[in-house]
């Protein structure tokens, strides 16, 4: 008999708060962010999910993306957030894992799931082939390729088998070229022998993550061009990734439709066959802006400001990367104007020093114990990159009205962005 337990270290994030809900469900509308924060006074950090700018965000890809959009599930898989994306059309996900996949299935049985991760537990292929339909699968190794045929029989009609083309180090702000990817060269052999055992071959790569150079697309598309001459192999499928940037408050990227433009510039050059299916896999470009974080100010010290969530919680970007957010100051029977603001750093609720967010983040000269702080484009990796550590993993999320604070150019409903 086994003894082995499974645990989760992160206490879930609780729904809403009971009062709020149910007095917002006899309204029929969501509240602001303000008057939520002075109504419940919250004590722990409080997510503030915008479903509408989710569904918009989504509407607007959709509708200027020439294929198949795929959601990044790892970048937030909250349940609301995926539903507020299936409302805006998304049906594609991409998964890395098989609880992405698992989470999936159950919430949308009719939803396209795709194994996107290039090295992959076999317990992970076999479920999610054969209790959750995935068909189409990643790998840039023939030894991950072996692995996948064992694990799904040997299926050929109904399997999609997608090689990583590895590319060169890029501008991203995050880059992912070190650890997937094949090589121009391997990626040739690789796509021919997935030709021989599968009924859908295809190449996928990615720019790296909040890639601000649209002509990277176009790079990258060059070098698929390039592997599909040697390979000698139609594609079924090509994926042109994600990392479609957003806007923060010390960068503001080109519009949308800039990207879309230079992807379909890319792939006019490659003439590929009318069969062939183009996806793309965005992730924070979908989430970031529809969601902020509340915290409250527990301390001051000169210009440090010490709050109850850090970089063991929803702020992990704004630590080492250094992500700057926007972020504005509620307080509590506030009367007069708020005065001029000023730069501070935030130093996170745990015992370790290095819980430390530099900024800067402009907040008013008076900011002080009690007052909260809204910080926002945090849809994007914060909340699944929370931990337990030092006990500060209690957190309540809430459904807003408000927009984002900060727009970025393109994301933005049309009748805003004319």
């Amino acid at each position: 008999m086994s003894h082995m337990r499974f645990r989760s270290a992160v206490t879930p994030i609780r729904r809403s708060f009971e009062s709020r809900r149910d007095r917002d469900m006899r309204r029929n509308q969501l509240p602001g962010v303000v008057e939520t924060v002075l109504a419940e006074r919250p004590s722990v950090p409080m997510h503030c999910l915008r479903p509408t700018v989710l569904t918009q965000a989504a509407e607007r890809f959709l509708g200027l993306f020439p294929g198949q959009v795929l959601y990044a599930v790892k970048c937030n898989p909250a349940p609301a957030v995926l539903r507020a994306l299936w409302a805006g059309g998304v049906r594609h996900f991409d998964c890395a894992s098989a609880g992405e996949v698992r989470l999936v299935r159950q919430m949308f049985p009719d939803a396209r799931i795709h194994f996107m991760h290039p090295v992959k537990a076999r317990p992970a292929i076999r479920e999610a082939w054969e209790w959750h339909g995935v068909r189409d699968f990643v790998f840039d190794s023939m030894d991950e390729l072996a692995k996948i045929l064992e694990e799904t029989s040997g299926a050929f009609g109904d399997l999609g088998l997608v090689v990583r083309l590895a590319l060169p180090k890029g501008g991203a702000v995050y880059d992912l070229s070190g650890k997937f990817g094949a090589e121009p060269d391997e990626a040739v052999r690789l796509l021919r022998a997935a030709r021989a055992v599968a009924g859908r071959v295809g190449l996928c790569f990615h720019v790296g993550s909040q890639c601000l150079d649209p002509a990277a697309w176009e790079r990258a598309l060059d070098r698929v061009g390039q592997v599909i001459a040697r390979a000698g192999v139609p594609l079924d499928i090509l994926d042109v990734g994600g990392g479609f940037p957003v806007s923060y408050p010390d960068v503001t990227p080109p519009p949308l439709e800039d990207f879309i433009a230079a992807i379909a510039h890319g792939l006019t050059r490659l003439n590929l066959p009318a069969f062939t299916e183009v996806w793309c896999e965005p992730g924070r470009a979908l989430v970031a802006p529809a969601q902020s974080l509340v915290v409250r100010i527990e301390g001051r010290r000169g210009d440090h400001l010490f709050i109850n969530d850090g970089i063991y919680g929803t702020l992990s970007d704004a630590g080492v990367p250094g992500f700057r957010f926007p972020c504005r100051l509620i307080r509590a029977g506030e009367v007069a104007p708020i005065n001029e603001l000023v730069p501070f750093s935030f130093f996170g609720p745990t015992c370790d020093s290095a819980d430390r967010m530099k900024g800067p983040f402009l907040l008013p000269a008076d900011a002080r114990e009690g007052d909260w702080i809204e910080i926002g484009q945090l849809g994007a990796y914060g909340t699944c990159l929370r931990t337990a550590f030092n006990g500060f993993d209690q957190a309540v999320m809430v459904d807003v009205s408000d927009r984002p604070l900060l727009e970025t150019p393109g994301y933005q409903p049309v009748e805003q962005a004319a």
